[in-house]
């Protein structure tokens, strides 16, 4: 294995270290303060000469541990009432270890829709910008309080990729439960080998990829492979690996190898093409013939009302919608240059006839290319 990777991992000046509830909890899903000290401590080394932001894990398990329930609520209003009580102690507690070394943080709770809208996307990313400026270190969690099914992230993995990407951090570690992705299920399979090095994220890979075995966390394998591609598509390196260990932040950091790399991708997606390919949710979905599908993925065209054979879903002009193929696979993702409506009007017809069918045209294609962003990592 090249070391390239890990001493670019080592040469990283602006870090994002995505700290998982296990991470953070005991076996009994209980905070573990003395693990936490000494997991600041690392944090704090690694603010000293870098620029780092936190995405924390954690409100809802020490909500849970404060109001003493049994577990993990399933219900929605249960996990928001358990965030809103374990938000405020998760920053008291990061609060009180960065200040004993004079170090300021600062607490940023974010939904899903936060992103998904591009002005306020960019607002995100200019405040953390300000942040890091003035040394101060952004401990990022999702919003639970407030947060439903069509606001939410889903999980921190996905987050912690997302804000990897609007800071334009150079590495992303994620620290949780397990060692890094091995060739087996560890727990089920004892000869599991741990794959030290990724150079890309592929279908099979991700078939390696298990769930969460955890009661008190939301996201398994999968969803950290998926956010190791969501950032190596920036050009951001990953790092997977155990927040157990005491230590093991420095070791990443230091270019030990320890964990699975994640290298970054040699074909670096632009801000805006990462923004539409992984912080959009799509909102309808354009079935499109094999001819549509090569002219986008091979000759990097747009889409053409004539490639389109079917439209789902009720959305606006400018709307996010999934491209697929005739196998039914998500193969991009773009924004829709008309409404369903106007879509369905005039699919499989030629460019030339929109105005005749419509009666006005905005533009030739359904999806203009400057618009649109072909999924690296399947869907």
């Amino acid at each position: 294995m090249s070391d390239s990777g890990r001493d670019g991992v080592r040469a990283a000046r602006r870090v994002v270290v995505k700290i998982g509830t296990n991470a953070l909890t005991n076996a009994t899903g209980r905070f573990n303060r003395p693990h936490f000290e000494a997991l600041s401590e690392d944090l704090l080394w690694a603010a000293k000469d870098r620029e780092l932001v936190v995405v924390s894990s954690g409100a809802i398990a020490l909500g849970v541990e404060r109001l003493g329930l049994p577990g993990r609520p399933k219900d929605i209003p249960g996990k928001q009432a358990c965030a809103a009580v374990g938000q405020s102690r998760l920053m008291q507690a990061y609060e009180e270890a960065f200040g004993r070394a004079d170090k300021r943080v600062a607490q940023i709770l974010l939904t899903h829709e936060d992103v998904q809208d591009r002005r306020r996307y960019l607002n995100v990313k200019h405040a953390l910008d300000r942040l890091l400026e003035a040394g101060v270190v952004p401990v990022i969690n999702e919003n639970d309080t407030v947060s439903v099914d069509e606001l939410k992230f889903g999980d921190n993995d996905t987050l912690a990729s997302l804000v990897a990407g609007v800071v334009e951090a150079e590495v992303l570690v994620v620290l949780s439960d397990v060692e890094g992705l091995y060739t087996a299920d560890p727990r089920k399979d004892a000869g599991a080998q741990l794959l030290t090095q990724v150079d890309a994220v592929t279908p099979e890979l991700l078939a390696l990829a298990g769930g969460s075995g955890s009661s008190v966390g939301t996201g398994g394998m999968s969803t950290k492979v998926r956010a190791a591609a969501r950032a190596s598509e920036r050009g951001i390196r990953c790092v997977i690996t155990s927040g157990a260990v005491p230590g093991r932040l420095r070791a990443v950091l230091g270019g030990e190898p320890v964990g699975t790399l994640f290298e970054a991708s040699a074909s670096r997606r632009s801000a805006r093409t990462a923004w539409i390919a992984h912080a959009l949710r799509s909102k309808g979905r354009l079935i499109v013939d094999a001819g549509a599908r090569d002219a986008i993925v091979t000759a990097k065209r747009s889409l053409l009302p004539s490639g389109v054979k079917q439209v789902e879903g009720d959305f606006g002009r400018g709307d996010p919608v999934d491209l697929v193929d005739e196998q039914g696979s998500v193969f991009a993702r773009g924004l829709s240059a008309y409404e369903g409506s106007e879509l369905r009007r005039i699919a499989g017809r030629k460019s030339t006839e929109i105005e005749s069918l419509l009666g006005y045209r905005y533009l030739d294609e359904a999806v203009h290319r400057d618009d649109l962003a072909v999924l690296q990592t399947p869907a």
